[in-house]
């Protein structure tokens, strides 16, 4: 039975029906795949992993978080090989793309988005005290991030970023301080539920509250980590003065519910901030510089600015005279190879209108991309759609779900991905693209939206985006 079948199975396991529609979900870093699987009366979606170990970990946690009042997604149902399973279907909207919509639209943290953020790190701090009792021998690869767990990370580090970045160091100079870090951060408080991957991407925003998702990798450690791992997410790019005042907010939550000494909490903070940077860099390393992803590729430059705020402006109270110097030589590396080609490519996606004509690159450099969306099914036929953009969720919804358009957009992917990489490698400064359809408010709108969202989260470059019947 293949995977699809597999699928088929156990959702008419689950609900007496065969599905009418099994949609493919892509997912950046992780060998698991997902489905969105449509039936008659019920929606969910489908998990499928070989390793049946981190499977039963994401199960166990899911039940337990639930019991203890976490918002997190119910698993309907399992295979019998637990390879596969179902579980709730909590939509597209991350807090990560709240947080980008913002930051393009020029609002970035304001006060919405920095309430939502202090809600989010308030049930951090209850799901890390209220997971304190669970049993962790559920917990996969290993029942606490320890030294073994630390070393993982920092070998990680060592061997998938430093060796393919050539970046010097010496090994027995740097395993010395590798230890002393290590003994540094486990010498606090490690019996919290350690989330493992608490990031943007990893909160699902479902009328305006979060859930939470991919905790397969949690363990007993120490929260400091969870909270390293979503303000300092290279991606979500927090401004400094932003993250002091969440850190504050977590804080003061996290006293509330446990005793903690308060200044000793916050200056290994700044280690395990360290420790997750490394391990992000490592991660980036591997998907990056060796499967050569734009996306992890493009994610390096930030790293790297996080980097250097945290040694610069929060360094460590203990000595680590050989992995500062791998530090400095990080930071000049990339500072030396930046030029123009990684900030100065401005890539300008637009909507439009047949009717009113393809729009003019405002460059002067002529060319580009122009795609045709009119062969797409069009949400503006049906009369629930007319007074909505392919902004608006229900339109995003409608055309989401048409694989067609997916194909669509990843084909456009494939040809606009390809220019950038050699207009980056050129030093050219404009890429125009647009889409049309026949008004120029919902196929349109939807495909410049989405591909403007996939440019920014792949390439280090400047995305504009304009719709042009909606100005």
């Amino acid at each position: 039975m293949n995977q699809e079948e597999e699928i088929k199975h156990l959702f008419h396991s689950w609900t007496g029906s065969l599905p009418t529609e099994i949609l493919s979900l892509g997912a950046h870093g992780s060998a698991r795949r997902y489905w969105r699987v449509c039936g008659p009366k019920h929606t969910c979606i489908a998990a499928w992993n070989e390793d049946t170990r981190e499977n039963e970990a994401f199960i166990y946690y899911s039940h337990s978080l639930a019991e203890r009042d976490i918002n997190v997604p119910a698993v309907y149902a399992v295979s019998d090989n637990q390879k596969c399973y179902l579980q709730q279907d909590l939509g597209d909207t991350t807090l990560y793309s709240i947080l980008y919509d913002k930051q393009r639209a020029g609002s970035g943290f304001d006060t919405d988005m920095l309430n939502l953020y202090k809600k989010v790190l308030s049930d951090l701090a209850t799901m890390q005290t209220a997971g304190r009792d669970m049993d962790f021998s559920h917990a996969y690869p290993r029942s606490d991030f320890d030294a073994q767990s630390i070393q993982w990370d920092l070998n990680y580090f060592k061997y998938c970023f430093l060796k393919p970045s050539h970046i010097p160091f010496d090994e027995e100079l740097l395993e010395h301080d590798f230890q002393t870090i290590i003994n540094y951060l486990l010498d606090t408080d490690c019996h919290f539920f350690l989330y493992r991957d608490f990031q943007s991407r990893n909160i699902m925003m479902v009328d305006g509250t979060p859930y939470y998702i991919d905790f397969q990798g949690g363990r007993r450690g120490a929260a400091q980590y969870d909270v390293a791992s979503l303000l300092y997410s290279s991606k979500s790019n927090i401004p400094e003065p932003i993250r002091q005042e969440l850190l504050t907010h977590y804080v003061q939550r996290l006293s509330t519910l446990t005793p903690i000494d308060i200044d000793d909490f916050r200056q290994r903070y700044y280690g395990y901030v360290l420790i997750r940077i490394m391990q992000a860099m490592g991660a980036y390393g591997y998907r990056g510089l060796f499967e050569r992803k734009d996306y992890f590729l493009a994610s390096i430059p930030l790293a790297v600015n996080n980097l250097r705020s945290v040694i610069e402006n929060h360094p460590l109270p203990i000595p680590l005279p050989h992995l500062n110097n791998v530090f400095q030589s990080i930071i000049q590396q990339q500072t030396s190879t930046s030029s123009p080609s990684h900030i100065g490519l401005k890539v300008t996606v637009n909507s439009f209108s047949y009717k009113k004509g393809i729009p003019q690159d405002p460059s002067g450099n002529g060319g580009g991309y122009v795609f045709d969306c009119r062969a797409l099914p069009n949400p503006g036929r049906y009369p629930q759609y007319k007074s909505y953009t392919g902004k608006d969720r229900p339109v995003i919804e409608f055309l989401n779900d048409k694989p067609e358009v997916e194909q669509f957009l990843k084909a456009t992917q494939q040809l606009v991905g390809a220019s950038i990489r050699k207009y980056l490698e050129r030093n050219f400064s404009n890429l125009s693209v647009s889409f049309g359809c026949t008004g120029g408010q919902h196929r349109s709108v939807y495909c410049a939206e989405k591909l403007a969202q996939w440019i920014s989260e792949n390439f280090n470059c400047q995305v504009i985006i304009n719709h042009k019947e909606q100005q």
